[in-house]
């Protein structure tokens, strides 16, 4: 049998090719009058030797190791793992979105230009906010971004003293971490016993050293905060603006705008929310929207338009400045841009009334087993803490992760948010039919009976990957990069 897991250069023949190019019709010696010397090589380039069949296969079966939103259920919690739609892979491939310049002049990019002012137009309305900026590269880019103009508003008033970021003990790891990034330093408030913010301790919290508020609505926990309008209301009492962490977006589309809830700057997650294939490093968007009174100080360029013409803004003195070359990530705008314009307005409240619909169907038909940590609803994932019939704690949320990819499934996020043991949070979308949620609830209910009968199954698991369980400290620390022939 044909070993598959051979890489591309032990699998390489000296003399064998899968191209056939035309001759080299290029004075050789003009190409080394016109570039530098020091950067032309002495040596061949050292490629591996294949066939084109050799690397169809290779490619191909290297594709098939590795576990994608294609190939089944994906339930990151927080991470919103939904199916992508191919028609926005096929809108961002049009020649006039795929074949383009960022150096051109506008008036010959007249409809991407129209393609990302709608864009920003269509995320107002479903944030409640005044203006977008679209270059962001990610989420956390999006975070330091939104931090970055709230400083510079507070800065341009004179309000020197304010840096002091207010962040919940269920937060995302990446709020602290923008803060820190942002020359401000963290105040850690806690969560009260339903795992909402603790009113109490966001008073205490707040002053005149307030910047902002971190907050993402619905939280970590997967609960909405009924509290939510006091809570801004208390920041901006103090002076302090409220930032809206949008990687919970996909549970509240068509039904609530963080700007009506008080907030005054937001990052969203086009890449999660509003679909494109993401993760293992990309591509990602996360532009930020802001109200009026912040638009000045927004990162450049904007797109505006005057008359019936599209434009970059780019002449703007307060503008804390550019954030990342040219328009950011444009294919992932253009995919967010059809997939809204696909959906429209109920079609994307849909997508939060499955969303939310699926979470709970999940956290119902799998309380007896695992210990549920929210009371009552739920929004967009459900949050367990552990196996319920387990009170020595001889099974671990790692050893029931990692049974469930023996049963074909992605496993949940484990450990997060860390205010709760032995965490496992589970994110179907609204992407996922009936039949997959019970496909998955009953593997999940039978590592449940397993923990019970043979215990020994889930802590030796998996049993039928390519890889075992690797040190996960080495793999972190020491990553192996580099094949070692």
């Amino acid at each position: 049998m044909i070993n598959y897991d051979k890489i591309i250069f032990e699998i390489s023949e000296p003399g064998r090719k899968s191209y056939s190019l035309p001759a080299l019709d290029v004075d050789q010696k003009e190409v080394k009058n016109f570039i530098d010397e020091k950067y032309l090589r002495d040596e061949e380039l050292d490629f591996p030797e294949v066939s084109e069949n050799q690397i169809i296969r290779h490619y191909t079966n290297l594709s098939l190791k590795n576990y994608s939103v294609d190939q089944g259920f994906y339930p990151l919690g927080s991470c919103t793992m939904k199916y992508n739609p191919k028609i926005n892979e096929l809108t961002s491939r049009l020649d006039g979105f795929a074949n383009i310049h960022p150096l051109q002049d506008a008036s010959t990019v007249q409809g991407a230009l129209r393609m990302m002012y709608e864009l920003d137009e269509d995320l107002c309305e479903i944030t409640g906010m005044d203006k977008m900026s679209l270059n962001q590269a990610a989420g956390a880019h999006g975070e330091y971004s939104g931090i970055l103009t709230i400083r510079a508003y507070h800065e341009a008033r004179g309000d020197h003293k304010r840096n002091k970021i207010i962040v919940p003990d269920s937060a995302h790891g990446t709020n602290p971490a923008t803060a820190a990034m942002a020359g401000c330093e963290i105040k850690e408030i806690k969560s009260d016993e339903n795992g909402l913010v603790d009113l109490d301790s966001l008073r205490e919290a707040v002053g005149e050293d307030t910047c902002a508020l971190m907050l993402t609505n619905p939280n970590t926990a997967g609960l909405f905060d009924k509290n939510i309008k006091e809570i801004t209301d208390i920041v901006h009492q103090a002076g302090g603006l409220c930032y809206y962490d949008g990687a919970n977006a996909n549970a509240i589309l068509g039904h609530a705008k963080p700007g009506d809830m008080g907030f005054d700057v937001i990052h969203l997650n086009l890449h999660k929310t509003f679909s494109t294939p993401h993760g293992g490093g990309g591509p990602g968007s996360g532009p930020i929207g802001v109200k009026e009174f912040l638009v000045d100080y927004l990162p450049k360029p904007l797109v505006v338009k005057d008359g019936d013409t599209y434009k970059l803004d780019t002449d703007r003195e307060k503008s804390l400045g550019r954030v990342k070359d040219f328009q950011g990530h444009f294919s992932t705008l253009v995919r967010a841009y059809t997939y809204i314009l696909s959906l429209g307005a109920d079609g994307l409240r849909e997508v939060a009334d499955m969303a939310v619909l699926n979470a709970n169907y999940i956290q119902k038909m799998l309380e007896d087993d695992y210990n549920r940590v929210a009371k009552g609803v739920c929004m967009h994932e459900c949050l367990f803490a552990g196996l319920k019939d387990d009170a020595d704690g001889e099974i671990r949320t790692l050893d029931v992760a990692k049974r469930l990819m023996d049963k074909g499934f992605h496993p949940p996020t484990v450990y997060f948010p860390l205010i709760v043991q032995e965490a496992l949070m589970i994110e179907p979308t609204e992407s996922e039919p009936k039949e997959t949620l019970d496909e998955f609830i009953k593997a999940m209910k039978e590592i449940a009976q397993e923990a019970k009968e043979n215990p020994e199954i889930l802590k030796t698991a998996p049993h039928t990957t390519p890889v075992r369980r690797p040190d996960e400290t080495l793999a972190a620390r020491k990553p192996i990069l580099k094949y070692q022939g």
